[in-house]
């Protein structure tokens, strides 16, 4: 296989963090181009909209000043997805044992799928390793600062969110 040029990033992104941003503008670095993709599961329920979503994304993408990164969104099998983008690899981002064992899991599906599609892993940076979208809604709800965790515009859009929900 020559280089790789097309790596899909799927993430849920509610909210996307310094963590996810962390990963993609690492590989952004790396890789031609990145397709960082939100993952819509109609059976779960999320805090904040998909426009919503798209929108932080789309700040961390300004923020790093990236060209070859697309925000797209998708349901159901990512590695379905993958084929129908034609990304060659799968990326997805590690803190801890827990996310390596379901990855390892998931990865392992995906190539009993498609055997031509591999996921490949970056580790957190250690400063964003305790980082997780439960953790900054939860700050976000009780009224704590959130720029440690995720972009001082997209902490501003969390709060615009929460303000518009009554909470």
């Amino acid at each position: 296989m020559g280089k790789v040029i097309h790596v899909l990033y799927p993430i849920s992104g509610n909210p996307p963090s310094w963590g996810h941003a962390d990963v993609m503008e690492r590989a952004a670095r790396i890789f031609e181009k990145i397709t960082w993709a939100l993952a819509v599961n109609p059976d779960k329920s999320y805090m904040f909209t998909l426009e919503q979503r798209v929108a932080m994304m789309e700040d961390y993408i300004r923020h790093f000043k990236l060209n070859n990164v697309t925000i797209e969104s998708y349901e159901g099998a990512t590695v379905r997805y993958a084929e129908k983008i034609g990304a060659q690899l799968i990326l997805k981002g590690l803190r801890n044992a827990s996310d390596l064992q379901a990855e390892m899991e998931q990865a392992i599906g995906n190539r009993g799928m498609n055997s031509s599609i591999d996921t490949i892993t970056f580790f957190t940076s250690p400063r964003y390793s305790v980082i997780s979208s439960s953790l900054i809604r939860e700050l976000a709800k009780l009224g704590e600062d959130l720029e440690p965790y995720v972009l001082p515009s997209v902490a501003n859009r969390i709060r615009e969110a929460l303000a518009g929900q009554g909470k």
